[in-house]
């Protein structure tokens, strides 16, 4: 934990740019929001100090979106008129272990933001267009593990478990897709990896999948359903 605590250090020490965020891009030297969100979720975790982090909430509470969420192209390539889900997420997770370690700097405006983006991602019923309900991606409903940056139903619900959000009915479809997807001996798959380094391969795609089945069992235990049956409050 030492060594890691001084890295993360060194990383706020010399990767910020001028918007406050980390490792700014290209010649405008804008920081990537689904970075900084997922780097407040790891440097939280490892009780950064909170004077380090300060610029880097100010930078994603900058990139607040007015429909609730976020977009790492809100600040670049011309930016962004609609949140995604993929950015909203990563942020999110942020807020949560900031907010779980008893961090103060500006905690109310992030409960806030905390509200509008899961009320975004239940808008879009998880992986739904607002405008005609169609399935935004059909990766989304892959399940994989790592998630990296990537989006998917099973990360979601799993965020929802982890914040102690209340179940709702735009929660659905997310949860019959997950039931259907349990293997006969009861195991959920891994449906899906992500492009990056690692260290080892923990699974293999298309096996069951250790991580995925703990997560999908701590949702359902969660929400109250009892996943050898179809629960009486889920309807398509």
């Amino acid at each position: 934990n030492k060594e890691i605590k001084q890295l993360i250090a060194s990383i706020i020490s010399s990767k910020k740019g001028p918007d406050g965020g980390l490792y700014p891009i290209g010649s405008t030297r804008n920081s990537d929001v689904c970075i900084n969100g997922m780097f407040l979720n790891d440097a939280c975790y490892f009780l950064t100090d909170e004077c380090g982090l300060k610029s880097i909430v100010d930078f994603l509470l900058n990139q607040h979106m007015n429909d609730g969420g976020f977009n790492c192209y809100s600040n670049r390539r011309g930016g962004a008129t609609h949140s995604s889900v993929h950015s909203t997420i990563s942020v999110l997770e942020g807020i949560h272990e900031y907010c779980s370690k008893g961090y103060k700097y500006r905690i109310d405006e992030l409960l806030e933001a905390k509200s509008r983006a899961i009320e975004f991602l239940l808008i879009h019923k998880l992986f739904r267009s607002h405008r005609n309900g169609e399935i935004i991606d059909n990766k989304m409903l892959m399940l994989s593990y790592p998630s990296r940056w990537r989006y998917d139903i099973l990360r979601a619900l799993d965020y929802f478990r982890l914040a102690g959000v209340n179940y709702d009915n735009r929660m659905n479809d997310a949860i019959e897709i997950l039931l259907k997807k349990r293997r006969s001996d009861g195991k959920w798959p891994l449906q899906a990896k992500h492009s990056g380094q690692t260290h080892f391969d923990m699974e293999n795609t298309g096996n069951p999948s250790r991580w995925n089945t703990l997560r999908a069992l701590r949702v359902l235990k969660h929400f109250n359903i009892n996943n050898n049956q179809k629960p009486v409050h889920i309807t398509s």
